[in-house]
């Protein structure tokens, strides 16, 4: 888990685990940043904001006649 690091940071990181894990890049990751994140070689990238910015809708089950 590579937590709120910089993008620096995480290129280090992904070269010192060397493919012995998957690695996390997370913390306060935003939509603008994917591409230069991606670039550091990160298996996966978790974006809270996907969840917890996003508008809510009225989503109803109620059945009609």
């Amino acid at each position: 888990m590579l937590d709120n690091m910089d993008v620096n940071m995480m290129k280090q990181a992904v070269e010192m685990i060397n493919g012995s894990c998957e690695s996390e890049a997370s913390g306060g990751i935003t939509r603008d940043m994917l591409k230069e994140i991606a670039s550091t070689g990160v298996t996966f990238i978790s974006v809270g904001a996907l969840t917890h910015s996003a508008e809510n809708i009225d989503l109803s089950l109620k059945a009609v006649k």
